[in-house]
């Protein structure tokens, strides 16, 4: 578990190394990042891809923030399920600014990893997987891992129904 040709995010390979998560580097053509083009040209299967949101409180101050980790297959229930763990009435996805100001990181390439200081939440639907494709922090790296490897994470908790199929 390496990134020997240095495509990750260098904040999301220090917390796989400092979180000891087993994990393959995949490159990819940024402009094939985003998951259904990705899993297309790749020949990954969407049920594969693990998608990392960032989700914003709406009407709060200061704004509550979560990251959410959901299957390419499934739309993340924001307004019920995760209002609920927030302790909110209304949150919507972060936009790129606000996403990028919290982690650093670009959509496409958000990734769980290196973001410490937010709740992260992750489907149960995505642990019961053998592997998944995600995020490297970057649009030009994918991470192939075993999803159980996420509940290394401080501030991960599996949460069932945190998603629903599309």
């Amino acid at each position: 578990m390496s990134d020997p040709l240095g495509l990750l995010h260098p904040i999301v390979r220090s917390a796989l190394q400092r979180h000891g998560v087993l994990y393959e580097v995949l490159a990819c053509d940024p402009d094939l990042a985003d998951t259904a083009a990705f899993c297309e040209h790749y020949g990954f299967a969407l049920e594969q891809a693990a998608n990392t949101i960032v989700v914003a409180s709406k009407k709060v101050d200061p704004p509550k923030y979560a990251v959410c980790v959901v299957l390419g297959t499934t739309r993340l229930d924001v307004n019920t399920k995760v209002s609920e763990l927030l302790g909110v009435k209304r949150l919507s996805f972060a936009d790129q600014e606000t996403t990028m100001s919290l982690t650093g990181m670009l959509i496409g390439g958000v990734t769980p990893f290196g973001i410490d200081a937010l709740p992260v939440y992750v489907d149960r639907a995505v642990t019961d997987q053998g592997q998944v494709v995600m995020g490297g922090g970057n649009r030009s790296s994918k991470l192939l891992i075993d999803p159980r490897e996420l509940v290394k994470l401080p501030t991960a908790s599996i949460v069932g129904d945190l998603a629903r199929p599309s």
